[in-house]
């Protein structure tokens, strides 16, 4: 059934959607990283809910409809919260929905997760010039999980129909195994790095395979639609199948997979009254306090500590403004919030060490009557702090060398209930896109992410409470739960969806298999 287009999405009008649309309907999620997470804490075994704003998008979605979520369990006390299938009931305060754990051994999580996914795919996909590692152990791991976790979900499922979403790129082969087994599930899934062009594709060795694999879903969602283009170009070029580029749909095998753009966000209503809160507040005087008075103006970035966020061209465009605007000595301070991530993967260590050695060269070079103009936080923040910071700055840089999104831009607009602040943002990101108002640069070009700093700090008040208003407005319409509607819409408004045919003449032209 077709539903009207809705001006802004809600968490209640999601969830209203769901409980309406959904009713008999069981939900099974599938992701690498658990909403939940048990450990053992001073006082006994406590459950957390990490940041993440897939939580946030899925977690609505999973109470309205009391589903499964299946996930790996990474916690040290995981085990010890679950019955005798692996299940826990969350929310812990107020359960809805289950939790199925799958376990792994370390050495598949090294390989799969830490190996093909991220040595792997992801600079495959990232066009960020480092190099992939494609290792056959690694890729005979990563097959083995998302064997383990169709198994999984089709014992949850227990041969019914059911509606699965899986999440990312690790479990590219996982639609495929599903469809096999169960025909009768409606599988969707959502892509959430960028996919890269077909010539870039060619170098992974077992494209075929991950192709075949992402064409067992019902509909498959990526950030913007030239990533949607790229895949269908790739499988074009790569696979027997029928592509249909005006209406981004693939038919293999008999069977539709629709290719639909879907530009993620964030829980734009909640950060906002986050923002506005009295911890933020406290954290803004915490700040003043540690960073000193020294400063006139205050630049921020916060990223996790990857080669894609392009941290040190950053720091370097800092240097650069220095070199070129003498104005901004003993006056300029630019705290890098820089989180270590996958720190046991060489080319990450090697990044986090250059990111610190880098900004102890360029506060050597300019630091005067105790003044530095880099202040560099190597650990995690909590959301609050960093919303604090965002509120104090008068510039933010995300600088990504390339990004599916990037939530950081959406979250520092949403801090900014004063209009004030400027955003410096990559062009190669996805939110680009969307926050047109932003200062858009080539991340690549030192003096060209210079120069947008130095407009940033010259921006008349009224320029800059423009943009400004017109990026909230942006990330308002647009928020996490827009994404999630629009996912569930699309697959609720395609009838018989499961079992859909192609136009009779396309017959003749697909392959049998």
């Amino acid at each position: 059934m077709m539903m009207r287009e809705r001006a802004v999405w809600t968490k209640p009008a999601l969830h209203e959607l769901l409980r309406s649309e959904l009713r008999g309907v069981r939900v099974i999620v599938v992701s690498n990283r658990e909403p939940y997470i048990h450990r053992r804490g001073p006082g006994g075994i406590e459950c957390i809910q990490p940041a993440s704003g897939l939580t946030v998008a899925l977690d609505p979605i999973m109470r309205a409809s009391g589903g499964v979520w299946v996930a790996h369990g990474s916690g040290d006390a995981d085990r010890l919260a679950v019955d005798a299938r692996d299940h826990v009931a969350v929310p812990p305060e107020a359960p809805s929905y289950t939790l199925r754990r799958v376990w792994l051994s370390r050495e598949m999580e090294e390989r799969y997760y830490y190996g093909l996914a991220n040595e792997g795919l992801w600079p495959l996909c990232h066009i960020a010039f480092h190099r992939p590692t494609f290792r056959l152990a690694d890729w005979e791991s990563y097959r083995r999980v998302n064997q383990i976790f169709a198994e999984t979900v089709l014992e949850e499922a227990d041969g019914e129909p059911a509606l699965v979403f899986i999440q990312d790129y690790h479990f590219g082969l996982l639609p495929r195994l599903l469809k096999e087994r169960n025909p009768d599930l409606t599988v969707a899934q959502f892509w959430h790095i960028p996919w890269p062009n077909r010539e870039t594709f060619r170098a992974f060795p077992w494209k075929e395979e991950l192709l075949d694999g992402l064409l067992g879903n019902d509909l498959l969602g990526f950030h913007l639609r030239y990533h949607c283009g790229n895949f269908l170009e790739t499988v074009e070029r790569g696979l027997e199948a029928m592509v249909d580029t005006e209406h981004s749909n693939v038919w293999r095998g008999g069977r539709l997979t629709r290719v639909r753009a879907f530009p993620i966000s964030i829980d734009y209503a909640h950060h906002v009254e986050e923002a506005e809160g009295a911890a933020v507040r406290t954290h803004m005087e915490l700040w003043h306090r540690e960073l000193g008075r020294s400063h006139r103006f205050l630049g921020v970035g916060m990223d996790r500590a990857d080669y894609t966020k392009g941290i040190p061209e950053r720091l370097r465009a800092i240097d650069r403004l220095l070199e070129t605007h003498a104005e901004y000595r003993g006056k300029l301070l630019f705290v890098q919030v820089a989180v270590p991530s996958r720190t046991h993967i060489s080319g990450y260590e090697r990044l986090n060490e250059e990111i610190v050695e880098l900004a102890e060269e360029i506060n050597a070079k300019w630091e005067r009557e105790g003044w530095r103009p880099i202040r560099l936080y190597c650990r995690h923040l909590p959301q609050q702090e960093l919303m604090a910071l965002h509120r104090l700055s008068d510039f933010c840089m995300v600088t990504s060398l390339h990004d599916g999104m990037n939530l950081v831009a959406k979250e520092y607009v949403a801090s900014r209930t004063d209009n004030e602040g400027v955003l410096v943002l990559s062009s190669f990101t996805g939110a680009a896109r969307e926050l047109t108002s932003a200062l858009l640069v080539n991340p690549f070009s030192v003096d060209e992410v210079a120069d947008a700093v130095h407009t940033a700090l010259t921006m008349p008040e009224a320029e800059r409470r423009l943009r400004m208003e017109k990026l909230r407005k942006a990330v308002r319409e647009k928020n996490i739960f827009t994404w999630a509607g629009n996912i569930m819409r699309t697959l609720l408004d395609v009838e018989g969806l499961p079992g859909a045919r192609p136009p009779a003449e396309a017959w003749t032209a697909l392959p049998a298999n």
